[in-house]
């Protein structure tokens, strides 16, 4: 009689335990899994973006436009810095991510913003939209990667 209970004791632990390695790891993937900062690969595809498409108006060293918290005459707000002195790091991943792919309003959930950011679905995949975000972070002194990733583990 005492070995089917305890036989149901070790499975029901080993259910549990496996349950938590599995939440632990969806908690991982999706904390740290979007951008890829320490993946050399990731950030030299991201670079090469970046310069195509990005630095023009972020700068070729992530500086951003002069100026970038007052608007221009048109109203809009110039490039921001995506280096340490800008807000870029002040963001989620999944946001940045988002505010690349669906441009800034959709992704704030702002209607009648206007950014002079355009939206990038259609003109880069989801892993090129990662790779420039990631050579961002990767640009990033190693305490402020942290705290950025403390950002991503407390939205998430």
């Amino acid at each position: 009689m005492g070995k089917p209970i305890h036989y149901l004791a070790i499975a029901g632990a080993l259910i549990a335990g496996l349950g938590a390695a599995a939440l632990y790891g969806m908690k991982l993937d999706n904390t740290f899994g979007l951008l890829q900062p320490e993946n050399t690969d990731v950030v030299a595809q991201g670079k090469v973006i970046y310069d195509e498409i990005c630095a023009t108006c972020h700068g070729a060293n992530l500086e951003g436009e002069a100026d970038w918290q007052t608007p221009k005459a048109d109203g809009l707000l110039p490039a921001p810095p995506h280096d340490v002195s800008g807000h870029t790091w002040h963001h989620s991943s999944q946001l940045l991510f988002d505010m690349t792919k669906y441009g800034v309003a959709k992704a704030a959930n702002l209607d009648n913003y206007q950014s002079a950011m355009p939206a990038y679905e259609g003109v880069l995949t989801d892993d090129e939209i990662i790779a420039v975000l990631s050579f961002i972070k990767a640009s990033w002194p190693e305490d402020v990667r942290a705290r950025h990733d403390a950002l991503d583990a407390a939205t998430n």
